[in-house]
């Protein structure tokens, strides 16, 4: 008996007997941050005693200032003479304009009936009466609202940008497909244009073409062709590898692989990019505004900038319904991929087709016929006076004298003075090279050592251009919105993922915000916080959330059943089942959510330079209003470099989640 005890203690006592070493073999990141601080225990000497703390050296940067200036002044002074100009970005510009006004005048010659029945038509034929339903009523509140030229133009902008978008992006990722070592070279340009702020797109076309609508498509098109490269790699290089090998051993060329097996079996990605595309070059139409685009945009830039909330709404409430139009057709199309109909049933949906423009020709001759090319002014309903009377009513109760809590200003100003500013000063009061240090330390637990290389090497490129203080002041907005949106969006997650009937309620309003353009969110809390850092980061918190939810919600619920089912046997409660099964289980989900929240957060905090955020935005705004193209992409490069930093931090390598798991 004595011996049949003693035999499993063995394994426990030569347990014991292990070494440091195996210990943290066992705890890889106790390792990495052991060498990291046998590291900085002696480089940070050395640094110190050569440079100091506090703020980023003045000898380790670069002053772009005066090249960039000199850029500025050769672009000014030939844009109107020099052949470049002349031959190429002009035919460029002449191609556009001509584009945008033959889509809008197209537009008006379908008439505001016709259009409407066309969207109608073709939502119906992808999708169903339900969202030819929804279609044809949102067009029509497009124009009950007086905004039916704006739709108009706004759309007219968009056909252009999302064509041009779409073959821009389809040609890169095709490259991107079908050679690695392009995909190895556009990857990291695409994960900057991904990062690089919308107004950071502004001022460089600005400069080349000018204030108008050529320099607002193609600063679109630049922002929103990156989806659809990604995803069309991404949907070739996934091609199924026992279809391509069958496709090859028929005798079939490369081209004949591409086009009868690579793209077929690609149609959903192609799909969801247009769909991603579709989404992010109305976000910029719209944000074009700032630099003439017209239409929608300029009418919600006009009134933010007189703090017309009535206006603003007015022109906000057709962005969301176009966003949700495009985006629930764009959907629809991608789900009946691969259900198409053959033989018989085919041909009624070409019939159906052309029943469906059929119509629309009608409608069309009948309503120019009654010169019904515009919406009616008398058919118009004005909600920007009744919105100002309930904004005013608002503001007077709820900006202040609310009881205990003070108002929505005492809400800002606590929030700036107990979590912004303090941050803001601990950032800028942390010696730099801590900061470094902080960030390799981060990086490198969650992921590699290239992984922290990339962020550290982005956060001194930061010191570098000369930008560390509105940098560190652009991060604490950044950190104090995404622990507010984290707060928010895991509790509400939490009870969404425990209740479908929460869930259900919940996704329409997700729908509607997540298809809601950056620039809007800005409208309603200006009106409620003024201006200042504060309703930056309330809209980003905003603007973030539904990310947030949808991810780790999903995460919550796409949890092995059996795993919970195993858990609830053992008598777990609802709690324990949430800390011991659910988080460890769905940590890639929950990690995704965090990073989208940090993109989407700083997207809104660098446009929150509109309202007065400060630190890297308003350099951005400053360098637009100016021209000034030295504090423009100075900021831009900073901000990129900002959330190259912060994506590397906050998601996981691949290799590290194969470890984990």
């Amino acid at each position: 008996m004595a011996t049949a005890h003693a035999t499993p203690a063995r394994p426990a006592a030569a347990g014991a007997r292990r070494g440091p070493l195996a210990a943290l073999r066992d705890r890889p990141a106790a390792a990495k941050l052991l060498l990291l601080a046998l590291v900085a225990a002696v480089v940070v000497p050395v640094v110190h005693g050569r440079w100091g703390g506090g703020m980023w050296p003045e000898a380790l940067t670069a002053d772009l200032s005066a090249p960039l200036g000199e850029v500025t002044d050769w672009i000014v002074s030939n844009r109107d003479s020099h052949p470049l100009f002349l031959y190429f970005f002009g035919h460029i510009s002449n191609a556009v304009v001509l584009s945008v006004r033959g889509v809008y005048l197209v537009l008006l010659a379908l008439g505001w009936a016709g259009v409407t029945v066309f969207a109608a038509a073709v939502a119906w034929r992808v999708a169903g009466i339900r969202l030819a339903l929804t279609a044809g009523v949102s067009f029509l509140l497009c124009g009950l609202l007086g905004m039916w030229v704006p739709t108009m133009q706004t759309l007219a902008l968009m056909v252009v940008a999302v064509l041009a978008s779409v073959v821009l992006g389809l040609l890169l990722g095709l490259a991107a497909g079908l050679s690695d070592r392009v995909f190895r070279i556009l990857r990291p340009v695409l994960d900057t244009m991904q990062v690089l702020p919308a107004f950071a797109y502004l001022l460089p076309v600005v400069l080349v073409f000018g204030i108008g609508v050529p320099g607002a498509v193609l600063a679109t098109v630049v922002y929103a062709a990156p989806p659809m490269a990604r995803l069309t790699a991404l949907g070739l290089r996934g091609a199924d590898g026992g279809v391509m090998e069958a496709v090859a051993s028929l005798g079939a060329t490369g081209r004949q692989r591409l086009l009868s097996a690579r793209l077929p079996l690609a149609r959903k990605e192609l799909l969801l990019g247009l769909n991603q595309t579709i989404m992010m070059a109305l976000s910029m139409a719209v944000i074009a505004s700032v630099i003439g685009a017209g239409g929608l945009g300029d009418r919600v830039y006009q009134a933010l900038s007189s703090v017309d909330v009535g206006a603003a709404l007015a022109a906000g409430i057709p962005i969301v319904l176009l966003a949700v139009v495009l985006d629930r057709t764009t959907e629809a199309a991608g789900r009946r991929i691969g259900a198409e109909p053959t033989g018989p049933a085919q041909l009624r949906g070409w019939r159906g087709w052309s029943l469906a423009a059929a119509v629309t020709a009608a409608v069309a001759i009948v309503g120019r016929a009654a010169e019904g090319q515009v919406w009616p002014d008398d058919l118009t309903v004005a909600i920007a006076g009744p919105v100002n009377t309930a904004k005013d009513w608002m503001v007077d109760h709820l900006y202040t004298g609310v009881p205990v809590v003070g108002g929505t200003a005492d809400l800002a100003s606590h929030f700036t003075s107990g979590v912004l500013n303090p941050l803001r000063s601990g950032l800028t009061g942390l010696p730099w090279w801590s900061v470094l240090l902080i960030v390799a330390a981060l990086a490198w637990t969650i992921g590699t050592w290239r992984t922290a290389a990339t962020a550290v090497l982005a956060m001194a490129a930061i010191g570098v251009l000369g930008v560390w203080e509105p940098s560190m002041d652009t991060l604490s907005q950044v950190l104090a919105a995404v622990a507010v949106t984290l707060v928010i969006g895991f509790g509400v997650a939490v009870g969404a993922a425990r209740s479908e009937r929460l869930e259900r309620l919940l996704r329409p309003v997700l729908d509607v915000f997540q298809t809601m353009p950056q620039f809007v969110y800005l409208i309603p809390v200006v009106a409620l916080f003024g201006v200042g850092r504060a309703p930056a980061a309330a809209a980003a918190v905003v603007y973030a959330l539904p990310a947030v939810i949808r991810i780790t919600t999903q995460g919550l619920r796409g949890v092995d059943p059996a795993a919970m089912e195993c858990a609830r046997s053992l008598g777990a409660t609802p709690g324990q089942q949430l800390r011991q099964v659910q988080i460890p289980l769905a940590r890639p989900s929950l990690l995704l959510a965090v990073n989208q929240a940090v993109v989407l957060v700083l997207a809104v905090v660098i446009i929150g330079g509109l309202v007065g955020s400060g630190a890297l935005g308003y350099e951005v705004v400053l360098g637009l209003a100016q021209g000034d193209l030295a504090t423009g992409l100075v900021a831009g490069a900073a901000i990129v470099c900002l959330g190259l930093m912060l994506d590397r931090v906050t998601q996981p390598t691949t290799r590290r989640q194969r470890q984990e798991s």
